[in-house]
């Protein structure tokens, strides 16, 4: 059943709501019968929809943006809320799950039409391919055209594609550490991390729904994926070299009896941070549809791609950010119409920083870009 809400009301602020778009061809090859997706809204859309704003969520985030009418904290409140940058006293803001993910939209742990959860005969999937969906979602919502579109890291290559796909719906882009394409290295990354799933002894080529999780293999991606969300300043600065008492990593009669520097203990709370909350084979669709990123593939050259927006453009990096480098920021602005400053979030802590740090951005987000 399609769940169709009115365009000028929006019950329950910061509530999971969920709707299906129909079946969805992919670009991969792939088909999916049928697509759910999940979202949360704040605010109230206008009667000419004039006022929508999307955030769209990095690579393990959820559709919990900010608060809301729950207590529950969201993940990026220095950037949305009630007057906040994108204020939800002044916007109808939306968060989607994307699709292949694991917080209510379709993805590998749903039902297939034979009533098992999909498992291993999941579709590739990529970001074009969500934001296809989403595209079906925002017009059951009444919206037309995007006041903005946003999102950092996985989000902001996600911010990126409805600029370039759908020109017409998206009047503001800002694109937040990241670049126009996942490079080979990039890449790289991500590969060890899905492949430290697939080699878990319970991941069962996908297919473990109903028997033991690959809990040591998504714990191990975790650890992989940190190690490039956090820089090397922030870790020695952090950490050090300290044993993590009452370990002592220089004491043991055989290897596999050390204790832990306090890094591994930091880097394995984080692992099992994900596994708590987080499918396996989610983590290997999602990782495999950002090594798909690429803004520029069957469109030309870079300039060429980007020369299809109409957005204003507003692009961000972290300057410590050792996963997506500034420099992929500048090579973007450089390659987008008209004239666009790269916004640098001064943060030692990395990637991340995107993250814990987007308040530095604000007054230039409600000076140059929000109004």
């Amino acid at each position: 059943m399609t769940i169709t809400i009115s365009r000028t009301a929006a019950p329950g602020n910061g509530v999971v709501r969920y709707a299906t778009v129909g079946a969805l061809q992919l670009e991969a090859g792939g088909y999916l019968p049928e697509v759910t997706l999940a979202y949360e809204t704040w605010g109230t859309l206008n009667a000419d929809g004039s006022n929508a704003v999307l955030i769209e969520h990095a690579l393990t985030g959820s559709t919990h943006v900010t608060r809301g009418d729950s207590d529950e904290p969201g993940w990026w409140e220095q950037l949305a809320g009630p007057g906040a940058p994108v204020d939800t006293d002044r916007f109808f803001v939306v968060s989607i799950n994307i699709l292949g993910g694991c917080y209510g939209s379709t993805g590998p742990s749903s039902e297939a039409p034979d009533g098992k959860p999909w498992g291993s005969r999941f579709p590739l999937v990529t970001l074009r391919d969500t934001t296809a969906a989403e595209a079906r979602l925002a017009d059951q919502l009444g919206i037309h055209s995007w006041f903005a579109v946003l999102g950092g890291s996985m989000g902001g290559a996600r911010a990126l594609e409805w600029a370039v796909s759908y020109p017409e719906r998206v009047q503001r882009c800002a694109v937040i550490s990241v670049g126009a394409a996942s490079t080979a290295e990039q890449i790289a990354f991500a590969q060890a991390q899905t492949l430290a799933i697939r080699q878990d002894i319970n991941f069962n080529d996908g297919d473990y729904y109903g028997g033991p999780l690959p809990e040591d293999g998504l714990a191990l991606a975790r650890r992989i994926a940190h190690i490039t969300y956090r820089s090397a300043e922030e870790f020695d600065g952090r950490f050090g070299r300290s044993a993590q008492l009452p370990e002592s990593p220089l004491r043991a009669a055989a290897l596999g009896e050390r204790g832990r520097y306090q890094v591994e203990s930091y880097l394995d709370h984080q692992g099992k941070k994900l596994v708590s909350r987080f499918d396996a084979n989610s983590y290997i669709a999602l990782t495999d549809a950002l090594m798909s990123h690429d803004v520029t593939r069957g469109r030309g050259s870079l300039d060429e791609a980007l020369s299809r927006a109409t957005a204003r453009f507003f692009v961000a990096a972290v300057d410590s950010d050792r996963l997506y480098f500034p420099s992929q920021s500048r090579e973007l602005a450089d390659a987008l119409p008209g004239d666009v400053d790269v916004h640098v979030i001064e943060a030692p802590i990395g990637h991340d920083g995107f993250l814990t740090e987007i308040g530095q951005l604000g007054s230039q987000l409600r000076s140059t870009f929000l109004v």
